[in-house]
């Protein structure tokens, strides 16, 4: 064999042991030991690595649940109360228990009731559409249509309704991620508490425009009249820019508020019964009369 060839295998050889002991010297001398329990909590956690709970990934969320003093800040929307009870067994740490949640698309302007007053024909994009201009009805505020939610779901929980030109939000799959709300820019989706067997009391509606301007581009849009918020006995209603609001934490799921509405823009899902408006509206004029005749009562003492 060619001496050369022989030495040239040797010095590279000799080369690569001396760059190997060398790499393995400097990792030893700089190697960073990680906390076990990191790798205990990520493979408690799905693996869904869809960014939920507000970190990057599941290592992400682990890394930070072990270096924290507690655990309010970390919840892992996709596991829940039944994982978070095992990552807190790991870090030893107190178990605060949080309402499940869920996505509640907050438009209802069906195709029936915000007439389409022109056609678009480009990228079947709702985040390219709004940067192109209000959308194709009178209402700036609504759906797109398009689907970037859809798209968004790694879960398989939401879905283009075709008649209604509305997403459709599975129940069952949904996981409050939150990747749909970040998807819509036209922030029509929000993440609210799933409700006590998942009965729940929203407004359906982000129109913001006057009365008159709000019902012309669609039917079904809250209209800022402030009606519901003078029937909620409970507070847990408020009037912003023409736009009413309902804090699920403070709501009794008493469904006055829907009754009253004019428009049909508040929205109960999941109640046992249907709606009794008539039922309803006898109850509050009772309650109204009752309230006159007792302040009547105070004044004439």
């Amino acid at each position: 064999m060619n001496p050369i060839l022989i030495w040239t295998v040797v010095i590279l050889a000799g080369l690569g042991l001396v760059l190997a002991l060398v790499l393995f010297f400097i990792a030893e001398r700089f190697k960073v030991e990680e906390d076990p329990r990191i790798e205990q909590i990520e493979k408690t956690l799905p693996g869904a690595n869809c960014g939920g709970c507000g970190y990057a990934g599941c290592h992400a969320f682990a890394d930070s649940a072990v270096k924290a003093s507690d655990l309010s800040a970390h919840f892992c929307p996709v596991g829940g109360n039944d994982v978070m009870k095992k990552v807190s067994a790991i870090l030893g740490y107190a178990m605060v228990e949080k309402a499940p949640q869920i996505a509640v698309v907050r438009c209802n302007g069906t195709c029936a009731v915000r007439p389409r007053i022109n056609d678009y024909d480009g990228a079947e994009s709702c985040r390219v559409k709004a940067a192109l201009y209000s959308g194709d009805t009178g209402c700036a505020f609504g759906c797109l249509g398009c689907g970037d939610c859809v798209r968004a779901c790694e879960f398989g929980a939401l879905s283009m309704d075709p008649a209604t030109g509305l997403p459709v939000v599975d129940q069952e799959k949904c996981v409050a991620c939150g990747k749909c709300v970040k998807a819509c820019p036209k922030t029509l989706i929000e993440l609210r508490a799933k409700g006590p067997r998942g009965m729940r009391e929203f407004v359906s509606c982000r129109n913001t425009d006057k009365g008159p301007a709000a019902k012309k581009a669609c039917a079904n849009a809250c209209i800022g009249c402030g009606i519901c918020v003078k029937t909620c006995t409970h507070d847990a209603i408020t009037l912003e820019n023409n736009l009413a609001y309902i804090d699920f934490a403070k709501c009794k799921l008493c469904r006055e508020c829907e009754a009253m509405c004019p428009t049909g823009a508040i929205h109960g899902v999941n109640f046992p019964k249907p709606l009794d408006k008539a039922g309803i509206k006898e109850r509050i004029a009772k309650r109204n009369a009752q309230a006159v005749a007792d302040k009547k009562e105070v004044n004439n003492e």
